[in-house]
């Protein structure tokens, strides 16, 4: 089977990518992958405006369902003694800083986009990969001009093709689960830079229970813990863990949303900085097959978006006389990424280096920087204005 691009990887990124093709109007296109399962139903993303107005281009926000859709229009970050930093998104005249949505309504959408799109999507896993041509574990052979490494993390594509992958593991678990809060969140992102790790909580829909006056008010929390505290609490009977994780939470909050419940199951992610090289022969690679960062932003699959949105700009805009899969044309995309990805990488690597390391000096400092951006609100419409652009 032939085609101009194959997009290897039917997640998140993947789908978005062979739907920006599509749209951008590069013709056939086809998408290799099993459909993705609906089994992690809380996991939740932060979309920058960008991202969200991407989404809208390629036909899939307007698919979501808008009650389960959180606009944020602040945030709060705390350092881990004085420092405090308060963002509003008036102050950079803007409407919401960003916008937290579940994966499952997010992957949904983009499966009902690409079935209204008619694209040709064989459900399998590639088991082997030469010069242009692909082979399936049906073994069906599919060949194309350009392949795209879309398969994340542990991408088979991206090994296949021989690209190499600079993982340096941060000594840190990332915690995730959901969180009942007795405090309304008020639309309020909020993270603290503590002694233990980097925290965040994710406001999300509130909750009506039948014969209830109140809602019920939830939120998404990520905890980056040391790798050993992390596994100790995961490692504890299930009940434990979460009397253990709604007590530590507690005393990190500093009570901002009262008492917090766990509502969810407690998961743990081992958490690592990656580059690639970006591109190889006839190979393009988007989303964590491409690259990796800290978390604490919340920016990895803005950065996705923005390397599907860039190859297809690319790869559409093209010379006549080249080919998707052409080198000049990759290397267009390359460097189209290299300024966001590095500067995302930088910040967040540094954000976390700057607030783990230890002394009296050094967290004067970090939180006394806190402070002062809190007071210089040119500062303060930079960083909105930055945080808005994010991918």
């Amino acid at each position: 089977m032939k085609a101009s691009i194959v997009v290897c990887g039917s997640g998140t990124v993947g789908m978005a990518t062979t739907l920006a093709l599509l749209r951008a109007g590069q013709k056939d296109v086809l998408l290799l992958g099993p459909r993705t399962s609906d089994l992690d139903n809380d996991r939740v993303y932060a979309i920058s405006p960008i991202s969200q107005a991407f989404l809208v281009q390629i036909g899939a926000w307007s698919l979501m369902p808008v009650d389960r859709i959180t606009r944020v229009d602040a945030m709060e970050v705390r350092g881990d003694t004085f420092g405090a930093l308060h963002l509003r998104a008036w102050q950079a005249a803007q409407v919401d800083l960003t916008y937290i949505i579940y994966v499952v309504d997010l992957d949904r959408a983009l499966a009902q986009a690409l079935e209204v799109h008619g694209v040709r999507w064989v459900k399998e896993h590639l088991v082997g990969f030469a010069q242009g041509v692909g082979h399936t574990d049906s073994a069906q052979a599919l060949e194309a001009d350009l392949w795209v490494a879309a398969d994340g993390l542990k991408s088979t594509l991206r090994h296949l093709a021989g690209l190499i992958y600079d993982e340096q593991p941060y000594d840190a678990t990332a915690l995730i689960c959901q969180l009942q809060c007795e405090r309304p969140h008020q639309g309020v992102a909020l993270q603290w830079f503590t002694a233990e790790g980097i925290l965040a909580c994710l406001p999300l829909p509130n909750a009506m229970t039948q014969g209830a006056d109140n809602p019920i008010h939830n939120v998404s929390m990520v905890w980056s813990l040391q790798r050993d505290d992390a596994n100790q609490l995961l490692a504890a009977p299930q009940a434990d863990q979460a009397q253990t994780l709604q007590t530590r939470l507690m005393k990190a909050s500093r009570g901002r949303l009262g008492q917090l419940t766990v509502n969810s199951t407690i998961k743990g992610f081992p958490l690592s900085a990656a580059q690639s090289p970006m591109i190889g022969e006839r190979v393009a690679l988007v989303g964590d097959a491409a690259h990796r960062v800290h978390p604490l932003a919340g920016q990895g699959l803005n950065l996705g978006l923005g390397d599907a949105q860039a190859l297809a700009r690319v790869v559409v805009e093209r010379e006549v006389f080249m080919t998707a899969g052409d080198q000049m044309v990759l290397r267009r995309y390359r460097r189209a990424r290299a300024q966001a990805i590095w500067e995302m990488r930088f910040i967040t690597d540094s954000l976390y280096h700057l607030f783990g390391a230890k002394g009296k000096p050094i967290t004067w400092l970090r939180n006394a920087g806190l402070s002062l951006v809190d007071r210089l609100p040119f500062a303060k419409r930079l960083l909105i204005e930055a945080a808005s652009r994010a991918r």
